[in-house]
């Protein structure tokens, strides 16, 4: 599956991670940058950063999912602590060294993620905004303003 804007030109791994940056730097982000979903792709797709879900294991199979992305849960279902093995088990899929963007229903959860992972020694932990459904419209629905799934990226449900 093409994303909905297949003509939007490619960019460099650089010019993605730096307005990232920039964005990060604008809002006082704790952690090095954020990206739209569509720069997530293209770093996913190029190999210059790692994407990790980090929902709950019931939205990622019910939900849907990026095909190969890892899970990471931040919060199981339910739960009302952060994942106490969360580090320990992102350092099972990526490398501290290695740029990683953390995705959510919302880009909510993955903020904090990308806050305690760079906390951790993740020298390029993200967020991805807009997260994997988007904000919620005016009847109280996600999936139609903004996300992952809206802007037309590859994903699959199980």
């Amino acid at each position: 599956m093409k994303p909905n804007n297949p003509a939007a030109a490619e960019e460099s791994s650089d010019q993605i991670l730096a307005r990232a940056r920039q964005r990060a730097l604008e809002q006082a982000r704790p952690y090095f940058g954020d990206v739209t979903p569509m720069e997530a792709w293209q770093l996913q797709r190029i190999g210059a950063a790692v994407i990790v879900d980090v929902r709950t294991l019931a939205e990622w199979s019910y939900v849907g999912h990026i095909d190969g992305t890892p899970l990471v849960e931040w919060r199981s279902f339910g739960a009302q602590q952060v994942n106490p093995e969360f580090i320990a088990q992102l350092n099972e899929q990526v490398d501290p060294n290695q740029p990683v963007m953390f995705l959510c229903r919302s880009g909510v959860r993955s903020q904090g993620a990308a806050q305690l992972a760079a906390q951790s020694g993740y020298v390029q932990a993200m967020n991805i905004l807009e997260g994997f459904e988007g904000d919620l419209d005016g009847q109280g629905h996600r999936g139609e303003l903004g996300g992952w799934r809206k802007t037309g990226l590859p994903w699959v449900q199980t």
